[in-house]
C-alpha cells in the first residue's frame, strides 16, 4: 500500500511539473501578445494557429543551440546554478494543496519563505561564476533587491497568518468564505503585489535592475546561452506564475478548483504583464527607499493593527 501511495505521489508530482511547464510556456506567449498590443503591433502570429505553438518552437530552438562556456568562468557553479534555480522554482509548487494526492503542508508558508530565499543564492552564484563585471553587478543588484523585498513580503504575510492563525495555505479558503481578505487588507494586498513584482524581479520593467539592458547588457545571465538561459527564463516565469497564484490564495478567496479560480490567477498574471508594458524603470535608490522606508513601516503598522484586533476579539 505504501509503495502504491508513493507511486501516486510521484505521478502527481510529474503531472504538476508538466502542468507548470505548459503554464509557463503559455504565460510567455500571453506576455508577448499583450506587450505587442500595448505597443500597437502584432505579437507572435506565424507558428501554428495565431502563434499558439510559438513557445514550443522557442524551447526547441533554445535547447538545440550551442552552449558557450566562458574560458575564465567557475565552470561547475556556472553550469549548475541555472539548474538549481529551476529546481527551486519547481519545488515551490509542491506547496499548492492539490486534491488528488492530498498533500497538505501544515507549515506551507514557512516552506515558501525558505525556498524563495534560497533562490537568492542561485542568482548570486550565476552572477559571480560567470566572471564578468556585468553579470557580477547584475547579481549584486538582484540579490540586494530580492533580500530587501523579502523582508516586507514576510511581514505582510504575518498579518495574513494572524488572521487565520495557521501556516497552512488551505485554511485561507475556509476563512475567506464570506469576505475576501483583499477587502479587509486592501493597502496590504497592493503592497504584496508590488513586492512580488520586485521579488520576481528580472524582466518586470518597474524593477528590472538585475537585467537593466541599458547599462548592464543583460544582468547576471549575460554569459548564459541555450539551455542555461532557457532554465533561468523558465525559473523566472514559474516564480511569476506562482506569486500570482499565491496572491489569489491569500487575498482573493483561497484555493478552490473552479474555473473562476483559474481566471483570477490569469488576471493577476495579466496585471504583471500590464505593469511591465506600462511603467518605466524605477530608480535604484528609490527602490531601496520604498522597501525600507515605505513598505516596512506600513507592514509593521498593519501587523500591530491586526494583532490588536485579534486581541480584542479573543478577550
Amino acid at each position: 500500500m505504501l509503495l502504491k501511495d508513493m507511486l501516486m505521489i510521484f505521478l502527481g508530482l510529474i503531472i504538476l511539473i508538466l502542468g507548470v511547464l505548459i503554464g509557463v510556456a503559455f504565460l510567455t506567449l500571453l506576455e508577448r501578445k499583450v506587450l505587442g498590443y500595448i505597443q500597437i503591433r502584432k505579437g507572435p502570429n506565424k507558428v501554428g494557429f495565431m502563434g499558439i505553438l510559438q513557445p514550443f518552437s522557442d524551447a526547441i530552438k533554445l535547447f538545440t543551440k550551442e552552449q558557450v562556456y566562458p574560458s575564465f568562468s567557475n565552470y561547475l557553479i556556472y553550469y549548475f546554478s541555472p539548474v538549481f534555480s529551476f529546481v527551486l522554482s519547481l519545488i515551490m509548487w509542491v506547496l499548492i494543496p492539490y486534491y488528488y494526492n492530498l498533500i497538505s503542508f501544515n507549515l506551507g508558508i514557512l516552506f515558501f519563505l525558505s525556498v524563495s530565499s534560497m533562490s537568492v543564492y542561485t542568482m548570486m552564484m550565476a552572477g559571480w561564476s560567470s566572471n564578468s563585471n556585468y553579470s557580477l553587478l547584475g547579481g549584486l543588484r538582484s540579490v540586494a533587491q530580492t533580500i530587501s523585498y523579502e523582508v516586507s513580503l514576510s511581514l505582510i504575510l504575518m498579518s495574513s497568518i494572524l488572521m487565520i492563525m495557521s501556516f497552512n495555505l488551505m485554511n485561507f479558503f475556509i476563512f475567506q468564505n464570506l469576505i475576501w481578505f483583499i477587502f479587509m487588507m486592501f493597502p496590504l494586498s497592493l503592497c504584496w503585489f508590488s513586492s512580488s513584482l520586485a521579488e520576481t524581479n528580472r524582466t518586470r520593467t518597474p524593477f528590472d535592475f538585475a537585467e537593466g539592458e541599458s547599462e548592464l547588457v543583460s544582468g547576471f545571465n549575460v554569459e548564459y546561452s541555450s539551455g542555461g538561459f532557457a532554465l533561468i527564463f523558465l525559473a523566472e516565469y514559474s516564480s511569476i506564475l506562482f506569486m500570482s497564484l499565491l496572491l489569489v490564495l491569500i487575498y482573493m478567496g483561497g484555493y478552490n478548483l473552479s474555473l473562476i479560480f483559474y481566471f483570477k490567477v490569469i488576471l493577476i498574471g495579466f496585471m504583471f504583464i500590464w505593469v511591465r508594458g506600462t511603467l518605466p524603470r524605477y530608480r535604484y535608490d528609490k527602490l531601496m527607499y520604498m522597501a525600507w522606508k515605505i513598505y516596512l513601516p506600513i507592514s509593521l503598522n498593519y501587523l500591530f493593527l491586526y494583532l490588536g484586533l485579534k486581541m480584542l476579539l479573543l478577550y
